[in-house]
């Protein structure tokens, strides 16, 4: 692949529709300032509005096959999968959780699609602070907008999907709501300028990432939610009794 091809494949891509008032503003001001106050003020206005074109870029992702699959829910780097405590405005969620926690810089994708195919039954906006969103205490305490997931593929299993604000993202944008469906790598939100997704699945299911790995969200698997051998053996053996 050729450096020309590679930039067209990077650059000429969908913008998510939140960016264009952005993407406007940047252009409008570096216009106006370089043609009418001050000209040298092009060399910092262009760079600017071309990083936020590539900020809201929403490129075309390739879904792996499989329905029992968990995909990353956004682009970044997995700080985390334990199994930790769950924040408040996912109580409903009966059991212990392990946390696939992805954390974006300002130059990742901050598009963020449905882990799996399932029906939003909860969701939460949570006011709170604005600390680093790579601390385990973001996860608790910045602000958030949480949504229950009911897994339309495994019956029963539910997960959750908390997207949370950071130092500098300061605008949660979830598309939406209750009862609303959601095919797994569809686009539901995007968080602005540099925030963080955690995932939260019963503590059974292994996570298929570790810390310091990079996602792309669509298309890297970040855990299997099909029984675990045992379980599937004696599943089997239950039903021919």
């Amino acid at each position: 692949m050729n450096i020309v091809t590679a930039i067209k494949e990077e650059m000429l891509v969908p913008i998510h529709p939140a960016g264009w008032p952005f993407i406007a503003l940047f252009a409008l001001v570096t216009l106006g300032i370089s043609f009418g106050l001050w000209a040298p003020f092009a060399i910092i206005g262009v760079p600017l509005t071309l990083w936020c074109v590539y900020f809201f870029r929403n490129p075309p992702r390739t879904l792996p096959l499989e329905p029992e699959l968990v995909i990353a829910p956004a682009d970044g780097r997995v700080l985390s999968t334990d199994v930790a405590p769950l924040p408040d405005e996912l109580s409903s969620l009966k059991g212990e959780y392990r946390c696939i926690a992805i954390f974006m810089n300002v130059f990742d994708v901050h598009v963020n699609r449905s882990p799996i195919n399932a029906t939003i039954t909860e969701k939460h906006y949570i006011p709170g602070a604005y600390v680093n969103a790579s601390l385990d205490k973001a996860s608790h305490d910045n602000e958030r907008m949480a949504l229950i997931l009911d897994a339309e593929d495994q019956k029963g299993l539910r997960i959750g999907v908390v997207q949370i604000a950071g130092l500098v993202a300061r605008r949660i944008i979830c598309e939406r709501d209750e009862k609303d469906r959601l095919s797994a790598g569809q686009v539901f939100g995007i968080i602005r300028f540099g925030s963080r997704v955690d995932v939260w699945i019963p503590k059974a299911f292994d996570a298929l990432v570790y810390p310091g790995q990079r996602t792309i969200a669509g298309e890297t698997v970040i855990a299997d939610l099909k029984p675990a051998p045992k379980a599937r053996r004696a599943a089997k053996s239950s039903k021919t009794r």
